[in-house]
């Protein structure tokens, strides 16, 4: 399937992630089949609170197409967006965002909010979830279990 496909890829971004001891979360931007965009989080790495996946993608992806209404854009993502990103992701006006695994905590596409179907903004896309839910789980547990491990 397709959408497996492209989630593998943000999964690899996960992983560079990890590699750099940030919470591994990665993310793709994909038009018309082609991956316009990829990137992982970096709030570490950069000392920059806004260093999300997805936000470091939704800008790489209007650098590389020159606009920022990201209209026919689907961005893949290993957790569900936080309310940052979820805001982020309807200002960008993008068509679809596909992600594994939800984020009880945090989440606000499905967990904790459903941004992306508030009629009170100007914009709505479609939300697809729990593709490759377990792998995507899995990475970001094992990296908080290894962080509590290590405090311990």
């Amino acid at each position: 399937m397709r959408h497996e496909t492209f989630m593998r890829l943000a999964l690899e971004e996960a992983q560079r992630a990890a590699d750099l001891d940030e919470v591994p979360i990665g993310a793709v931007a994909v038009l018309d089949g082609e991956v316009i965009a990829a990137d992982h989080n970096r709030r570490e790495t950069d000392q920059d609170p806004t260093g999300h996946a997805e936000l470091l993608v939704i800008r790489k992806a209007a650098q590389r197409l020159g606009r920022w209404r990201l209209s026919g854009v689907t961005l893949y993502v290993t957790i569900e967006p936080c309310l940052m990103c979820a805001g982020a992701l309807v200002l960008a006006r993008v068509d679809r965002v596909v992600f594994g695994a939800s984020d009880p905590k945090a989440g606000a596409l499905v967990s904790l909010y459903d941004i992306q179907n508030d009629v009170r903004l100007n914009h709505r896309f479609e939300v697809l979830s729990g593709i490759l839910e377990p792998e995507c789980r899995s990475v970001i547990q094992g990296y908080f279990r290894k962080k509590r491990d290590s405090n311990q």
